[in-house]
């Protein structure tokens, strides 16, 4: 299993930047895909959630009506819209999905929102 992210850069706070996040060595289509985030001395923190059809999703309430989660099965990808950024948004942003019983980790992308 390969998560590789990819999308992260610097923006202004009220910017808005993709993450990409394309997976290979497993069934995409079977398996839930989550985004998460992390801050350097904190913990990691959930942001959002897309069912293996992409037809239910879910959001963190810090991000929720700002962040789209969105799949594309053809291409093996999930996606992380992020609108109307924050600097309190600044994290490495990192692709998520648990298969079987294993949880596999992307490497991470850094998202900065500063002036």
């Amino acid at each position: 299993v390969q998560l590789v992210e990819s999308g992260g850069g610097l923006v202004q706070p009220g910017g808005s930047l993709r993450l990409s996040c394309e997976a290979s060595g497993f069934s995409f289509t079977m398996y839930n895909m989550k985004w998460y985030r992390q801050v350097l001395g904190k913990e990691r923190e959930w942001v959002a959630t897309i069912a293996n059809t992409g037809g239910s999703t879910a959001y963190a309430d810090s991000v929720k009506g700002r962040f789209t989660i969105y799949r594309d099965n053809n291409k093996n990808t999930v996606y992380l819209q992020m609108n109307r950024l924050k600097p309190e948004d600044t994290a490495v942003y990192y692709c998520n999905t648990m298969v079987v019983v294993e949880t596999y980790w992307g490497q991470g992308t850094q998202v900065t929102v500063s002036a």
